[in-house]
């Protein structure tokens, strides 16, 4: 019986990309999800693109909330996406910090890699967006699109920093909904 085919993913960093930056998320009511996540998120189910959010969330490791709160978050996160008719088909986190040596901590690939096996998921030709530079390196070692939004730390990080990177990002834009617009413009050619 011959394999499934993999699908494409557009892998989300939470923070700053569907979410309002916040440094640590240490209680549900500091969870924000931007207005326009939602609408967004629904249009890459539309697509048929894999949604999967990656996201370090080393303030467990550092004591600043219990992990539990992650899980709650997500399920908040999932409620008000569902609501605007949007759904992620996984979210992967990182609970450590650098110093654990993990290889799920981002720029590492290890949440793709978990993503992709769990998914039947095809990392090369997918896209990873994030307001972080870490993420878009890791999105390039992987072999992925890497599309910096400026939302969070993305304008932050871009004005102040752009000129050290090894490599730019693929493309820069104003949020996850500009984002959205640019992979389905690219997926529809």
């Amino acid at each position: 019986m011959p394999e499934a085919k993999k699908r494409r993913a557009v892998f989300l960093d939470r923070d700053g990309t569907i979410s309002e930056e916040m440094g640590y998320a240490n209680h549900l009511s500091r969870f924000l999800i931007f207005p326009y996540a939602a609408a967004a998120i629904r249009r890459l189910n539309k697509a048929g693109l894999a949604v999967i959010v990656v996201t370090n969330q080393s303030g467990a490791a550092r004591g600043f909330f219990p992990e539990s709160l992650i899980q709650e978050i997500h399920s908040k996160m999932e409620a008000e996406l569902a609501v605007g008719g949007a759904r992620v088909d996984g979210i992967y986190y990182c609970p450590h910090i650098r110093d654990d040596s993990c290889n799920c901590r981002k720029p590492l690939p290890g949440m793709l890699e978990r993503a992709a096996a769990e998914h039947n998921l095809e990392i090369k030709g997918s896209v990873l967006v994030s307001d972080r530079y870490d993420d878009i390196a890791m999105a390039h070692a992987a072999g992925c699109t890497g599309i910096l939004v400026l939302s969070g730390y993305g304008r932050g990080e871009h004005q102040w920093n752009r000129h050290r990177w090894p490599r730019q990002p693929d493309s820069v834009v104003e949020n996850l909904k500009e984002a959205v617009d640019l992979i389905c413009e690219t997926t529809e050619k």
